[in-house]
Parts: structure tokens; C-alpha cells; sequence
């Protein structure tokens, strides 16, 4: 019997972790191949111009949009996640985002219908966006519920372990399109790893049926009498809260800004020509970026884990101190202009942010109250993401191109990881374990 009852709680456990995971995984992954083509391809299929350097700016615009719809997202599937149920606002949030990804992978190039193509492009890109906002800090706010209290930690880590995976298989995707002649790609080659995307939908789908409601979420309602949920918890967050949502989303503006400047930017700026890039190779730095993802995603565990022990705060900030001492080191090593150089450079980038991103998203849920939990998560989360993540490629492009100095984009990430640092030390550790310790000190 004993045996039985640990088989189906272990069962729980691995169907919680990959539902909780898997939205972000795809997340992830449509906006790695969205950057990974707005770097490589997106310039030539969708936005023409004289200026390849331009061309390449105007798509990793695009790419930015999806950032700065994910606020609204995240208003609109709070609502739905603290009134309605975590598992409704993610089955939605989560279909939509598939849909968007298929979408894109059959969008006709610009050479079809013209001006239309890049503005359906964008279309996709908000919808995307939206459905961005309400995924990761429900999937971050299921799995904590379900979580035992010492164990919180760890699982908050499968919804940031799933984007490491997403962006794994994203590179992988376009690792394996990269083969094919240059003129293949930019044809029909960028749109395989899109409607890949279709098979992570479907897995999805069929992993959240079979997982319960929170039960905190349950608890919340299961009285009437004694319901819990409150009418409009965006704006009673706003109200209540605003100086924690503004605190967590500086601690992710400088985050989100290394990491998808590893992600996006660099492969453009050790992609494109001289003078503004390296000139190198792409399969082999998507190969580098292939290493660096599968160490941020063993540090990503590594740190969470260790946060449920010894508090949520001392590992992050090793995290941001580490991710600052990469951002001012990533580019004079890559100016050196080899593939291992490059490669060694995002490496030690991807380092740093796996400790800081390993318990965010448990840091973040325990931060606020179970009423207007998934309000105050998704609405700090991505005010962050767009203000560092979403256009960061964006600015560092225009940095080497008004300086031709990369340098600068470092000095750019080592400012906004500063501001993370500070905000972290303003947030009070949430972390069990830690508290329990600090109150029998007092007692």
C-alpha cells in the first residue's frame, strides 16, 4: 500500500514538473527560433532594405514586440488564473501560444504578398506575446501550490528548467536547418523549426489535461461562504503590492537583458559581417550556444535546490554577482574574434544567469499573497522582461552601430545586472527554511 501510494505521488510529482515546464519550454522555444531567424534570416524573408545591419534591427524589433505585449497578457490570464483557476488561464495562454507559433512557421515572405508579410508577422508576434504574459507565472504559480513547503523551490525550477530546454531544442532545431545551403535556409529552411513547435503544443495539451487544479486554489474556493478571491486582484496588487512588483521586475530587467542578449544578440554580432560583426561561422556558434544552455539548465536545479536549504536571496545574489562579473568580461573575450572565444564568452554568461534564474520564479510566487498571486507574478515578471529581454537585442544593435565598439553592450548589461542586485537586496527572503531559522534566533 505504502508503496503504491509513493508510485502515484511520484508520478504527481514528474506530471506536475513537465506540465509546469512544458509551456515554457515552448515559450522558449518559439522565441529562440523567432530571434534565431530574426538574426539569420527574418532581415532577407520579411524586412528588405539597403542596409543589411538595418534589416537585421528592424526584425529584432519585431522580435521585442512580444515582449511588450506580455504585460497585457499578464493582466489578462491573472485575472483569469486568481478568479478562475491556474489550469483554465494556462490551457488558454497555452493554446494560444501554440497557434501563434504554427502561424508563423506558414506565413508567406515578403516577396509573396508584400507589406503584409511583415505585418502579419508582427500580428503573430503580439498574439504570441499575450499568451507569453499569462504562461510562465501561471506554470511558476501551479507548481508551487502543488509543491510541498520544504520542496518549493525545486519545483518552481521546472518551469525556469523548461527554458533552457525550450531554447536547447530551438538551437538544436536550427542547428540541424543550418545544414542545408545558405539559399535553402532563407527559402524554406527557417520555417521547419516552427512548425515543430506544433508536436511540443500537442505534448503539452495532453500532459496539463491530467493535472489537478492547484490546491491552494482550491482551497481558496472551496467554501463559498469563506472565498477567499478578490474581485479585481490586478488592481488590488497594484494597490497593495506596487513596490513589490516594481522590486522583482528590476531584479529580472538585468536577467532577462543577458540572457536574451546571449541569445539573440550575440548570434547576430558574431554572425554578421565586418564591421559591425565577427564574420563567423553560424552552426558553430549555435553549437556554443548548445553548451552554454545545457549549463545554465544544471545550474538552474543546482541553485534552486540549494535555495530551499539556505534561502532563496544568498543564491540569487551569488547569481547576479556572478552574471555582472560575466557581462563585463563576455565582450573583450569574444573581440577576439574566434569561434571559441565567442563560445567561451557565452558560456560564462549562461553560468551566471543559470544561479540567478535557478528559484526566481519560486521567489517571485512567494512573494505575494495566494489572493493575487498570479496578478502580482506576471505583471512584475514582465515589466522586467520587456524592459531588459525584449529590448535589449534591439539596443545593442544600435550600440555597435553608433560606437562600433562592443564593449559598450557590456558595460549596457553590467548597469542593468547592478539594478537586479540592488533590488534583490530590497526584497525580504521568502524561502521557508531561512524564515524558520530567523525566528528561532528571535525566540
Amino acid at each position: 500500500m505504502t508503496s503504491t501510494r509513493q508510485a502515484e505521488q511520484s508520478s504527481s510529482v514528474l506530471r506536475v514538473g513537465v506540465a509546469a515546464g512544458v509551456g515554457t519550454s515552448l515559450e522558449l522555444y518559439d522565441f529562440t527560433i523567432y530571434g534565431t531567424a530574426a538574426a539569420l534570416v527574418f532581415g532577407d524573408v520579411f524586412f528588405k532594405t539597403g542596409d543589411a545591419w538595418l534589416g537585421t534591427f528592424l526584425s529584432l524589433s519585431t522580435f521585442a514586440a512580444g515582449f511588450v505585449m506580455a504585460p497585457l497578457g499578464a493582466a489578462v490570464f491573472g485575472w483569469i488564473g486568481d478568479r478562475k483557476g491556474r489550469r483554465t488561464a494556462l490551457s488558454a495562454a497555452f493554446l494560444l501560444m501554440g497557434l501563434a507559433t504554427l502561424g508563423m512557421g506558414v506565413l508567406p515572405a515578403y516577396a509573396v504578398i508584400g507589406v503584409a508579410a511583415p505585418l502579419l508577422l508582427v500580428t503573430l508576434r503580439l498574439l504570441h506575446g499575450v499568451a507569453r504574459g499569462g504562461e510562465s507565472a501561471g506554470a511558476a504559480v501551479l507548481a508551487i501550490e502543488h509543491a510541498p513547503v520544504h520542496r518549493r523551490g525545486v519545483y518552481g525550477s521546472f518551469v525556469a528548467l523548461g527554458s533552457p530546454i525550450g531554447t536547447i531544442l530551438a538551437n538544436f532545431a536550427f542547428a540541424m536547418v543550418l545544414f542545408l545551403p545558405d539559399e535553402d535556409v532563407r527559402d524554406w529552411g527557417w520555417r521547419l523549426p516552427f512548425l515543430a513547435g506544433g508536436l511540443v503544443l500537442l505534448l503539452g495539451l495532453w500532459v496539463r489535461k491530467g493535472v489537478a487544479e492547484s490546491p491552494v486554489f482550491r482551497k481558496m474556493v472551496a467554501d463559498e461562504a469563506h472565498d477567499t478571491r478578490v474581485a479585481r486582484p490586478l488592481l488590488d496588487v497594484i494597490k497593495s503590492d506596487w513596490r513589490r512588483i516594481g522590486l522583482t521586475a528590476g531584479v529580472n530587467i538585468g536577467l532577462t537583458a543577458t540572457t536574451f542578449t546571449l541569445l539573440t544578440f550575440m548570434l547576430s554580432y558574431a554572425t554578421a559581417s565586418a564591421p559591425e560583426g565577427l564574420g563567423l561561422p553560424r552552426q558553430a556558434i549555435v553549437n556554443g550556444s548548445l553548451l552554454g544552455l545545457a549549463c545554465h539548465a544544471i545550474l538552474n536545479i543546482t541553485a534552486a535546490w540549494l535555495s530551499d536549504r539556505i534561502g532563496r536571496k544568498p543564491v540569487m545574489l551569488t547569481g547576479a554577482v556572478l552574471s555582472l562579473a560575466a557581462a563585463l568580461v563576455m565582450f573583450p573575450i569574444a573581440s577576439a574574434g574566434s569561434v571559441f572565444a565567442v563560445n567561451t564568452a557565452v558560456v560564462l554568461g549562461f553560468v551566471g544567469t543559470g544561479v540567478l534564474f535557478g528559484p526566481m520564479y519560486t521567489f517571485f510566487a512567494e512573494a505575494f499573497p495566494r489572493e493575487k498571486r498570479q496578478s502580482g507574478v506576471g505583471l512584475g515578471y514582465h515589466l522586467g522582461a520587456v524592459l531588459g529581454g525584449g529590448i535589449t537585442p534591439m539596443i545593442a544593435n544600435r550600440i555597435i552601430a553608433g560606437t562600433g565598439d562592443p564593449l559598450n553592450v557590456g558595460y549596457y548589461l553590467a548597469a542593468l545586472l547592478t539594478l537586479s542586485l540592488v533590488c534583490l537586496l530590497f526584497l525580504p527572503e521568502t524561502a521557508p527554511a531561512r524564515l524558520r531559522r530567523a525566528e528561532t534566533r528571535r525566540a
